[in-house]
């Protein structure tokens, strides 16, 4: 008889980006499993108050709302302390929080430069060193949300590419530099959801004629991955799923 899986009861998650998307739908999962969530949002103040009101009403006193700007990065160890002021305590951290958009060679700003890097990168990076010490205390675990062009880089996005590579790196070095108290690992989603600016018919099937099972995802697919990696894979660190449908194999 196979075991039921563990709770993660009495643990609690900062989710960044946790609004809305693959963030809720993040959120939620380790909400069923157990957990209590801290939902970060940036400007989306109104759907992420909804997803903490569901959650408590699943069960009270297991999700609050904390708003902050991932850039300011000074203000990182703060955004870390209200969370335990809220909690009481940190195990498990989501670096989902992500900005992507297309910069075409020759129109390349520095603010979209200080922004793509900024959030796919440095935030992460920064945000794991201001919960350092509560993880390693707690024994905890960071997932960081990386994307297959990490690896084959997407036309005309010539600064997120490198952006999500540095992060694939982060996840690897931060799983050295912080074992064995904290796991990190790192999800990369493929076609999962359309980007919110809206693609053609014509590149949508392009896409989809590169993956493999020969449709998208859906957050729930990022989302029971990143249980998995927090809750189940206890002997798994420094690694990157791709959840894709198989397209990174080989498009």
């Amino acid at each position: 008889m196979s075991k039921p899986p563990p709770s993660l009861a009495g643990q609690w998650a900062l989710v960044t980006g946790a609004g809305v998307r693959i963030g809720a739908a993040i959120a939620r999962s380790l909400h069923a499993a157990g957990a209590g969530v801290a939902v970060h949002y940036r400007r989306s103040a109104a759907p992420a108050e909804a997803l903490v009101t569901e959650l408590n009403a699943a069960r009270s006193g297991s999700a609050f709302a904390v708003q902050a700007e991932l850039l300011d990065t000074a203000r990182l160890p703060a955004l870390v302390e209200r969370v335990l002021d809220g909690a009481g305590r940190l195990d498990i951290l989501v670096n989902n929080a992500s900005s992507f958009y297309p910069t075409p060679l020759g129109e390349i700003t520095e603010a979209q430069w200080n922004d793509l890097m900024g959030t796919n990168l440095k935030a992460p990076l920064f945000l794991a060193q201001a919960a350092a010490d509560e993880l390693r205390a707690r024994r905890g675990n960071i997932v960081n949300i990386v994307d297959i062009h990490a690896s084959r880089p997407l036309r005309q996005h010539l600064v997120y590419g490198p952006a999500k590579a540095g992060l694939a790196m982060l996840t690897r070095s931060l799983a050295r530099d912080l074992a064995p108290e904290v796991r990190v690992n790192g999800v990369s989603p493929g076609a999962i959801l359309w980007p919110e600016d809206g693609w053609s018919e014509k590149a949508r099937a392009s896409v989809l004629r590169q993956v493999p099972l020969g449709r998208v995802g859906d957050p729930e697919d990022i989302a029971g991955c990143v249980l998995y990696l927090v809750r189940d894979a206890t002997y798994v660190t420094g690694q990157i799923i791709a959840v894709d449908g198989g397209r990174s194999i080989g498009w």
